[in-house]
């Protein structure tokens, strides 16, 4: 079999000349049931940075230490960040070396484990380690979750696809704050709410030892057989010849580069340098324009906002969470109609708009108010406008571009780097908001974060490419001609010889 790569960048191949055989979101039930299952572990992840916004304000009533210092309550949140940033450094070779369902599985032991130290914990230094552990599975998770749907996606459905990742995230977020308020009167309040965490991992492990591996990884790891096995239970014969004539076109360019892939080597060439530059770029930017300072702060916020019962924090926060999940549902039917570019931008836009809203709020509030008065809930309205605009663009773009940018050989080491920048800039953020806010007074803090907002507006115009509904190889002939011009050539590559029998025997099996 041959693979003629279309001649235009954008073009969508063969899905141009056979409608047909387009998938829909909900077209097969079993990518969608790996889909789901695989983003539980985005539910952990959103899990973790929500529920511990609520935990906090009950360890401050148990520890007088961490009531006194706002070092230390910024560490406890920020240590889970810690162990995210080396868990995402790992998760690239872990997943790479292992394959996504391993990394995935790996990733749910180590996040159970964490959740007993912390639900066990005898003092905040205990917690602390707790929370390392919750965030090097978190960190795994973040990185093979994106991979492993991108991986089983067709094309023309896999923004939505990667975003329902995202929309774990944002429903896990939603289901912290449910069981923070389903705790607040438990005895052992905070013991509760980081305990149960662990449910889902374990969930996630069963279900895991059910689903298959990512067929990409398996072809290029010369298991060809099963890959195609696992693909068709995805495509249709038809459509099954045209997703193995682009695998055994990618194995065919992999065999050409003859070495492993080290970290350096993304430096060395100059289109996987833009292509990292960009993603990572998104990454950066998703963190640093402030939305888990909102996630993991939003009942500290609404407190300083002048809403003082821990109660009414946590219920105004639920309300914000619950706009967050529904926002990035939002998300998941745009980003593979309107685009990965132009929906991040309209994003941006509405988060300037919001934190500057956020801003002149907190400048305006008295300190007088004791139930927040009128800028208090200008605070709160600014908050859910912010989540509103955020959730659908800037939530899921940063995840969904970095999962389809590199090409296979790289996906791995440069989705755990940019997972890396992510978490590192996740924990930047989070180490210091309270205490710029203190020092700058939290009108400045967000007046900052509106600026930052404007500078990856910039970026995205300047070097992010629109991916929607492009191949893989489409994609990285995007970073070919950025690198060296339009005469960089698509050419065309062959398939192995043996494909048919093995086609054969897959379509049999």
């Amino acid at each position: 079999m041959t693979l003629t790569i279309p001649s235009a960048p954008g073009s969508s191949g063969y899905l141009d000349m056979y409608p047909e055989r387009r998938m829909s979101y909900f077209g097969n039930s079993y990518i969608l049931g790996l889909t789901v299952t695989a983003g539980i572990g985005g539910l952990l992840f959103g899990y973790d940075t929500g529920v511990i916004s609520g935990a906090l304000l009950y360890i401050k009533d148990d520890f007088q230490v961490v009531k006194q210092s706002s070092f230390l309550q910024e560490t406890i949140v920020s240590m889970a960040l810690v162990g995210a940033m080396l868990g995402a450094a790992s998760g690239g070779w872990i997943n790479d070396y292992y394959g996504r369902k391993k990394a995935t599985m790996f990733a749910d032991v180590v996040f159970a484990a964490g959740a007993i130290v912390m639900a066990a914990a005898p003092d905040p230094y205990v917690l602390i380690a707790g929370r390392f552990l919750v965030g090097l599975g978190v960190g795994v998770a973040s990185v093979t979750a994106p991979v492993y749907i991108a991986e089983a996606s067709p094309s023309e459905v896999r923004g939505g696809l990667v975003s329902t990742n995202v929309l774990m995230i944002t429903g896990g977020q939603f289901l912290s704050y449910l069981v923070n308020s389903a705790f607040t009167q438990v005895p052992g309040t905070w013991r509760w709410m980081l305990g149960v965490s662990g449910v889902p991992a374990v969930v996630q492990f069963v279900l895991m030892l059910f689903m298959p591996e990512s067929p990409r990884w398996l072809f290029m790891k010369n298991r060809k057989e099963e890959a195609i096995q696992v693909l068709t239970r995805m495509y249709d014969i038809s459509r099954l010849e045209d997703e193995i004539d682009h695998l055994s076109a990618a194995e065919e360019e992999e065999k050409l580069r003859k070495h492993t892939v080290s970290y350096l080597e993304v430096f060395r060439s100059k289109e996987m340098r833009l292509a990292f530059f960009a993603g990572a770029g998104l990454q950066a930017f998703q963190q640093f324009t402030g939305i888990n300072t909102v996630m993991y702060y939003s009942p500290t916020i609404v407190q300083m906002a002048g809403f003082h019962s821990n109660q009414l924090a946590l219920l105004l926060s639920l309300i914000v969470a619950g706009m967050n999940a529904a926002g990035t549902v939002v998300g998941i039917y745009f980003i593979d109609h309107c685009g990965r570019k132009k929906l991040a931008l309209s994003s941006l836009c509405g988060v300037i708009i919001s934190l500057i809203i956020l801003s002149v709020s907190f400048f305006k509030q008295s300190d007088a108010s004791s139930d927040g008065g009128l800028y208090g809930w200008l605070a709160v309205l600014g908050l859910a406008l912010y989540i509103a605009f955020f959730a659908p663009g800037m939530g899921p773009v940063p995840w969904t571009v970095n999962s389809e940018i590199y090409p296979q050989q790289y996906r791995g080491i440069c989705g755990g780097m940019s997972a890396t920048v992510n978490w590192i800039s996740n924990l930047i953020v989070a180490q210091t908001f309270l205490s710029v806010a203190e020092i700058a007074g939290t009108g400045v803090t967000f007046l900052i974060l509106a600026g930052i907002a404007v500078l990856a507006a910039v970026f995205v115009i300047v070097f992010v490419p629109e991916t929607q509904g492009l191949t893989f190889s489409e994609v990285e002939q995007i970073w070919k001609e950025r690198a060296w011009g339009k005469n960089s050539g698509w050419g065309s590559s062959s398939g192995s010889n043996d494909m048919d029998g093995l086609l054969e025997q897959g379509s049999s099996s």
